[in-house]
């Protein structure tokens, strides 16, 4: 039975018996039943302990994000059972190496009977209020197809994506030869050199996750061993002790009988050509050892990468298994604060050579809403919100949230105008201003949960 709620924590009252309240501690044990039961893929009557172990770090171990009261729950009075559930994380993201705030709601999940009530809603205006609280400028989930659409996300950022490759695949020393980099478990006193690398990496995509040092400490020492988000990280090493790099996987097989690669990143001037054939060689051996410990079947080594990565174009042939990403879901309830916010970054693009200096106005409709921008000698003067007089108004247009496509660099113009017949860009100066404010940029956010 759920905690009972005294009167300051009820967030609301949703009417039929039902309150809508901020966790405690004191939920953590139900909670995580309840989420291990409504997010099984087979059914509430096999719990994933993983997510139940997900669940309860979350609210019983020190989290660098998250506290025990970051769960938004509905309770129903008549049986003092936890019905609903979704919780906020905080996060910085960085836009092209600008950081802003970002509320990641997590485990949402209703019992089946409690369904179609607005439960879920109620709860998402809570989190929403409370991720303003905190003063972030984007909230992000990643969520079943089309749901969070209606409380105004829009699918607009890679969701992973990768490649695989099968045992023919994986390369082989010859009987002469010694493996030519070796991989060793990463210790705390590894944490700055993880940082580092992972910062170096992160310059190659357009949106990441920072981490900071206590969000790498819990990465590498934080979970517990059942954790739904638990990865060992490796450290790569020449023969003489340098480290060059580091790889990160699940220390599982997947449900497919994969072991899956999540982080692979090198030092700069390292060749991935000559790193990756050890570090393949490392993951199959390793998911071996997973089957023969689990009484399963090792498969396949599946990196999950984004969508595009080094690693992939090195190991093109041995893994010749590949799949598109999915997609991040991202609110931006503020669109001329975020954009005021990365104007750095719209600045540096708008001085390349085609339109360094431009002084101008670029008006994008929305159709019920709309963006004025005022560039001035290659600065942007004024972000503002507009409002179109009628659906031919402006420079450009974009219906409903898929503005925000081009903006993370998810689609180019000119992907959006043959997917969507209503965007449309009127003359060389918008359609030159849009690409170049917003080309179509690679990202690979995998944020610490």
């Amino acid at each position: 039975m759920a905690h009972i709620a005294t009167d300051q924590e009820i967030l609301r009252d949703l009417g039929d018996g039902l309150v809508l309240r901020r966790s405690t501690r004191a939920d953590a044990a139900e909670l995580a039943d309840f989420n291990a039961r409504v997010h099984s893929e087979l059914g509430p009557d096999q719990p994933n302990e993983r997510v139940a172990a997900w669940t309860h770090d979350l609210m019983e171990r020190p989290h660098p994000t998250f506290a025990p009261c970051d769960f938004a729950l509905v309770v129903d009075t008549h049986t003092g059972r936890i019905v609903s559930a979704t919780n906020l994380i905080s996060q910085t993201w960085t836009y092209g190496g600008v950081p802003f705030g970002v509320g990641r709601p997590e485990l949402v999940g209703t019992w089946p009977e409690y369904r179609r009530r607005g439960l879920i809603r109620a709860q998402v205006e809570v989190i929403h209020r409370w991720s303003a609280e905190r003063g972030k400028l984007v909230q992000a989930i990643s969520g079943i197809r089309f749901y969070y659409r209606q409380f105004g996300y829009e699918m607009a950022l890679p969701l992973r994506g990768g490649r695989s490759g099968f045992e023919p695949n994986m390369p082989q020393l010859k009987p002469d030869q010694t493996e030519p980099y070796r991989l060793r478990p990463a210790t705390v006193d590894d944490l700055p050199f993880l940082s580092e690398v992972y910062a170096w990496a992160a310059r190659r995509v357009l949106v990441a996750c920072r981490l900071d040092a206590a969000q790498w400490r819990y990465e590498l020492v934080g979970r517990s061993v059942e954790n739904e988000d638990r990865r060992l990280y490796l450290i790569i090493e020449t023969p003489a002790g340098e480290r060059i790099g580091y790889l990160a996987h699940r220390p599982w097989l997947g449900t497919n009988g994969g072991v899956l690669l999540t982080a692979y990143e090198l030092k700069p001037n390292i060749s991935w050509l000559a790193v990756s054939p050890s570090a393949l060689r490392y993951l199959w051996a390793v998911g071996n050892e997973y089957a023969a410990r689990d009484k399963g079947q090792m498969r396949s080594v599946v990196l999950l990468l984004g969508g595009e990565h080094p690693a992939y174009e090195a190991c093109r042939d041995r893994l010749p298994h590949g799949w598109p990403p999915y997609a991040w879901y991202l609110r931006v309830p503020d669109l001329p604060g975020f954009m005021r916010c990365i104007a750095p970054v719209l600045e540096r693009r708008l001085a390349g050579p085609i339109a360094a200096g431009h002084t101008g106005e670029l008006k994008l409709s929305f159709y019920r809403s709309g963006l004025r921008i005022v560039m001035d000698s290659g600065r942007l003067a004024t972000i503002e919100a507009w409002e179109p007089s009628d659906t031919e108004d402006g420079d450009a247009g974009f219906p409903n949230l898929t503005f925000l496509q081009l903006l993370f660099g998810y689609r180019a113009l000119d992907e959006l105008k043959q997917a969507f017949p209503d965007c449309w860009c009127g003359g060389d100066d918008a359609r030159v201003l849009l690409s170049t404010l917003f080309p179509r940029q690679a990202s690979d956010v995998w944020g610490v949960s």
